[in-house]
């Protein structure tokens, strides 16, 4: 069954392809690719009409909050969607995921049609929705390698690369395709820590000079192209 609670640190990087490369292989005697290897995330992000939940992430404060719906391939009405409350209080990242179909997701967030279980998770996930009126603002995809360590198992290192996003045909069955996020070419490494990281881990990452970044994909987006749209639209949004 599919974990649907987490609670964890998570730290980002930005590496370039050197970094990446030597980091690779320092890794190799550690950790190893999970089972699926390599594999593409597709997101629809939802948010207000004004995008009051970006909008307060990027002011850094200590209390956040998204939502999106996530799949694991472009999904047709029956494939495994996850649809996610990710909230972020000082420093500590707690989501919650309610498992569905890709209709039944489709039902809930279009009419508030609840699927049978899951009923904490939905209740959240609902009260989020009443309360802040989200509606589909984009999609964002890329393709991820994630690594793990049989030693610690809940220690966990995923690479993406190819981040792209459309804020047309915003229905994950739509396909995975986008314009770039990003045009330098460089990777985004996130650690996924149940708390401390490990001293091997930040030893390594201070040799090759891999230094922490705020790095928000959604937010990358929302600065570098939605809020500039909005703009010129002639949108109300508050900088």
């Amino acid at each position: 069954m599919a974990q649907t609670v987490f609670q964890r640190y998570e730290k980002k990087y930005l590496l370039d392809r050197e970094q990446y490369t030597a980091l690779r292989d320092q890794l190799s005697g550690r950790m190893r690719e999970d089972r699926y290897g390599r594999y593409t995330i597709c997101n629809i992000y939802y948010d207000t009409p004004d995008y009051q939940l970006i909008r307060a992430s990027l002011e850094k404060p200590v209390y956040k909050e998204k939502l999106r719906l996530r799949s694991y391939r472009v999904p047709d009405s029956q494939s495994p969607v996850f649809l996610e409350l990710k909230k972020k209080f000082d420093g500590v990242v707690y989501k919650r995921r309610a498992v569905l179909t890709q209709g039944e997701a489709q039902r809930f967030l279009w009419n508030g049609e609840r699927p049978d279980g899951q009923e904490q998770i939905l209740n959240e996930i609902g009260w989020a929705m009443q309360f802040y009126r989200p509606e589909p603002k984009v999609f964002i995809g890329y393709d991820r390698t994630a690594l793990f360590s049989e030693e610690e198992p809940d220690l966990r290192v995923t690479f993406d690369t190819r981040l792209r996003w459309r804020n047309t045909a915003l229905d994950l069955s739509k396909g995975d395709w986008g314009a770039p996020i990003r045009r330098d070419g460089k990777i985004l490494m996130e650690l996924k820590l149940p708390g401390a990281m490990p001293l091997w881990m930040a030893h390594l990452l201070g040799d090759l000079r891999i230094y922490p970044t705020s790095f928000s994909k959604y937010g990358a987006c929302y600065q570098q192209y939605l809020y500039r749209q909005q703009r010129l639209r002639g949108g109300a949004v508050c900088a």
